[in-house]
């Protein structure tokens, strides 16, 4: 292995070294047991794991690293497996959205700093996927994602239940009596019986999904559950295709074009995918430098009829989604409807066309065909415009009740959701089924991170009369597991001097997603008279990781990246100390 390329790989640069400044690098590395051989030039492959116990979804990616390795092994590279942050949406206070920027930030600068020629990027729950995207794409070194894959469907008195949604719905049982706490206490056991990330169709499972449709994950490899045996052979021939890739210079840049892009809006649509999945997929084309607008996110899904019969929006779960055809036959789908770019370059080095060529719908309750969507085109997620949200909101049509989607009521207004949840199980409550919640100060830079609060809970009072949904509206996010009419990530933010700052209790809020509007019937002199009067919140935070984030977060609608990170830095070798 001594030709050109191989001499002018960039991990020689360190094992290739001559004098002391090789000897330094070799020698501490072959403390582990490495022989002299694996510093011959072939390509070292690095192995980043977001395994943490303090992130249950991620928990068994050291296991599917070890895959991963027997895969570089059998291709001739040389693998080294490095740890990263993992951030759990489980766990994590105030929210794991908060540290999505800091794991790209890390994500990036350690691939940079070390002596690699590619990288195998290991993820699971909802942002450690977006954030290891960023990060690669901002290095641009060859690079296939690998995710941990969905737990098994939840079981509970003979029925399927979802991880995520039927938290909701098992809180709303609790709160009406019509489940005891024991009860919950045996549920959530059957919820979460298996390693992996939600089996719903929340954000894990859609980036998960998307990764593979933006060509940057294996095909097939977003569905297989985290305890199949399918899922290590994944792991395993994602090893031995990072090699081949780093022979061939198959970099992020050449796979996230903006068709690339397209793709995965539309198949967002197609599989009723989280509302998260703009933001994720906006702050990752601003790595790559493509230009992605709000608008684009309805623009490219109008015409995409919703295709995957799964929670949220549906019945059935990932594990039933992976052995009914899983993305590929999603994808299929869409090309037979010309909704699909057929060309772009994936990981495998072919075009997305022929990655899917010859997939089947196994089963057409669960996936079915355009000819018989599981809802129509237009059902996806739609942008909002109008004097609440100028610069954008989004609401998950498809997991929002249709008599809503046009609606005028008066606010009540939370300054957070914490003001909210203090409340709203008083059973005297202002409130009854046309008024439309309003909660404010949860975006990136009000709570900070923009937390998954949207979705509040309906008031106690009104869940025990009956009513099983309402309008709400935020400028925080939602899980991807969550349901209802909720209208989120309102932007600009209240925090930052929105208009949703200026709303009062019993304004007429005018909801009308047919026509894409959102807007408050008040007199635009009475809220310039009210803008004159408001005042910024004092800082949070004035040092630590904190404070940086609300320095530099950018809004939703720019994916709530921060601004420095913006673009490629590339993947220079930096300098040599010894």
């Amino acid at each position: 292995m001594t030709d050109a390329r191989t001499t002018s790989r960039r991990s020689q640069a360190w094992f290739g070294a001559e004098g002391r400044s090789g000897m330094v690098y070799r020698s501490w590395m072959r403390n582990q047991g490495f022989g002299h051989e694996v510093f011959d030039g072939r390509p070292v492959i690095g192995i980043a794991t977001s395994a943490s116990e303090l992130a249950p979804c991620n928990a068994h990616l050291t296991r599917v690293a070890e895959a991963v390795k027997r895969g570089v092994w059998q291709a001739g590279g040389f693998p080294l497996q490095f740890p990263t942050m993992a951030t759990g949406e489980t766990l994590m206070r105030p929210t794991a959205m908060l540290y999505r920027n800091l794991m790209a930030m890390e994500v990036e600068e350690l691939i940079r700093a070390n002596p690699l020629d590619g990288v195998v990027l290991l993820s699971g729950c909802d942002k450690t996927t977006p954030a290891m995207l960023m990060g690669a794409a901002s290095v641009d070194l060859p690079a296939v994602m690998v995710t941990g894959g969905p737990m098994l469907n939840g079981k509970y008195r003979g029925q399927d239940v979802g991880s995520g949604t039927h938290v909701w719905k098992f809180e709303e049982d609790l709160k009406t009596g019509r489940m005891t706490q024991e009860e919950c206490f045996f549920a959530e056991g059957c919820m979460a019986r298996s390693h992996g990330h939600c089996m719903t169709m929340g954000t894990a499972s859609t980036m998960a999904c998307l990764a593979e449709a933006l060509g940057m994950q294996l095909p097939g490899s977003a569905a297989w559950p985290a305890v199949d045996s399918r899922r290590m052979e994944t792991a395993q021939a994602a090893g031995q295709r990072i090699v081949r890739m780093v022979e061939e210079e198959l970099r992020p840049s050449r796979i996230l074009t903006r068709e690339a892009f397209e793709n995965a809006i539309r198949v967002n649509a197609a599989i009723g995918g989280s509302t998260n999945a703009i933001i994720h997929l906006t702050a990752l084309a601003g790595r790559v430098g493509v230009e992605l607008s709000l608008e684009d996110f309805d623009d490219l899904a109008r015409a995409v009829p919703t295709l995957v019969n799964l929670m949220p929006s549906g019945k059935y779960l990932m594990e039933d989604f992976c052995y009914a055809g899983g993305l590929p036959a999603v994808m299929a789908e869409l090309l037979r409807g010309a909704l699909l770019h057929g060309d772009p370059v994936t990981v495998t080095g072919r075009g997305i066309a022929e990655n899917v060529a010859g997939a089947e719908r196994v089963d057409p309750d669960v996936i079915t065909g355009l000819d018989d969507p599981f809802q129509p085109a237009g059902s996806g997620t739609a942008v909002l415009r109008g004097n609440l949200c100028p610069d954008g909101a989004v609401v998950k049509q498809s997991a929002a009740s249709p008599h809503l989607l046009t609606h005028r009521g008066p606010a009540r207004v939370f300054d957070s959701p914490e003001a909210y949840h203090a409340v709203a199980d008083d059973p005297d409550l202002d409130v009854d089924e046309n008024t439309v919640i309003v909660i404010r100060n949860a975006g990136p830079q009000g709570y900070p991170g923009m937390p998954e609060v949207s979705n509040v809970p309906l008031p106690a009072k009104l869940l025990k009369a009956g009513v099983t949904d309402m309008v709400r509206v935020c400028d925080g996010r939602m899980s991807g597991t969550g349901y209802g009419t909720v209208v989120l990530h309102v932007a600009p933010e209240a925090a930052v001097g929105g208009p949703l700052a200026l709303v009062r209790d019993g304004d007429p809020v005018v909801l009308d997603v047919p026509h894409r509007t959102l807007r408050l019937d008040v007199a635009d002199a009475e809220l310039e008279r009210r803008r004159a009067a408001w005042q910024a919140p004092a800082p949070q935070y004035t040092s630590g990781y904190t404070w940086l984030y609300t320095q530099h977060v950018e809004q939703a609608d720019r994916g709530a990246d921060f601004g420095f990170l913006r673009g490629s830095r590339g993947h220079e070798v930096p300098r040599d100390s010894h």
